[in-house]
């Protein structure tokens, strides 16, 4: 195999047209500088110089590895330039994995954020609808993931959970309800209702029952749902009271969602109040990516609540 160094020592020679002078340009002395060029005709198995008075010149062999030299230092150059890209955030790709609640009023103002500080950067954005994201980013399929998670939950190896919010769940009533008056409920004052379900199994429904648990009761779901807003419709029609967390509300954002529904009224929990914890899952080597960073940091602008009063 031809030793790409060698080859560019040759390219040199030849540019130069002597040895003595390849070896001022490079700083190796003469000998050092022949004594590569023989390695590199012992490598082709052919005469790659010829002498002409004081200096030398190629030989065919020599012309077309030299000419191959020229566009390996050139592909070098471009690669180097590609990479520096890269990792100035300039070029390259940004997987992001996301659920549902947090699409509109969260990623979509990250997102366009980052574009502005990144123009050049593609983002490849998919909503978790099957599968583990967290196995997705582990195994590099995405880059950062949000989800979420207990505290105490452990990442796969390698993997962070880098905190966003805490995100606390609202009683959902509708309007003229007993309770509407309330600003604030007592969990155990929903025991008795009948409740709209508006999260699957899983992490977002988790803090729900394990608040009712701890309020000395379980939740009597009569309709199923799995979208906050059909859930909604469903308390406005007076099918029920739901328990939904204030992201999927649209509440404390700024971005006057509101509530999505004009005929429900939202109150604070308390006694416990059910909150669900939001995280960025990213792989350990990937937060040297100042793209990654930057979409960090947007996120997290775009998390931060305003303060906010029930909206009833």
């Amino acid at each position: 195999m031809l030793d790409v160094r060698r080859m560019q020592v040759l390219r040199a020679v030849v540019a130069s047209g002597s040895v003595t002078a390849a070896a001022a340009n490079l700083g190796y002395t003469p000998s050092a500088i022949s004594q590569q060029v023989a390695a590199l005709e012992k490598q082709a198995g052919i005469a790659l110089l010829e002498r002409v008075g004081r200096g030398v010149r190629p030989t065919a062999a020599g012309r077309l590895l030299t000419e191959h030299a020229d566009v390996i230092s050139r592909r070098v150059a471009e690669a180097e330039t590609a990479l520096a890209d890269l990792r100035s955030g300039r070029t390259g790709t940004v997987a992001v994995r996301y659920f549902a609640s947090v699409g509109a009023t969260v990623v979509a103002p990250a997102l366009a954020r980052l574009r502005r500080q990144y123009p050049g950067v593609r983002i490849d954005l998919k909503l978790n609808d099957t599968g583990d994201p967290l196995t997705e980013v582990e195994q590099g399929g995405a880059d950062l993931a949000l989800v979420v998670r207990r505290a105490d939950d452990q990442p796969p190896s390698g993997v962070r959970l880098v905190h966003l919010r805490d995100d606390p769940y609202r009683a959902v009533l509708p309007h003229g309800h007993r309770l509407a008056a309330n600003d604030v409920l007592d969990l155990a004052e929903l025991a008795d209702e009948p409740w709209i379900g508006s999260e699957p199994p899983g992490p977002c429904l988790e803090p729900v029952l394990d608040a009712c648990a701890a309020a000395g009761f379980s939740p009597d779901f009569v309709v199923g749902s799995e979208d906050y807003a059909t859930a909604q419709g469903f308390v406005a029609a007076g099918l029920g009271v739901a328990v939904i967390p204030s992201l999927g509300l649209g509440l404390g954002l700024g971005l006057g969602l509101g509530n999505g529904n004009p005929g429900v009224t939202t109150h604070r929990l308390q006694r416990p109040e059910p909150v669900r914890t939001v995280y960025a899952a990213v792989r350990d080597t990937a937060l040297e990516q100042p793209v990654l960073c930057a979409l960090l940091d947007a996120l997290t602008a775009s998390l931060t609540p305003e303060p906010t009063e029930p909206t009833r």
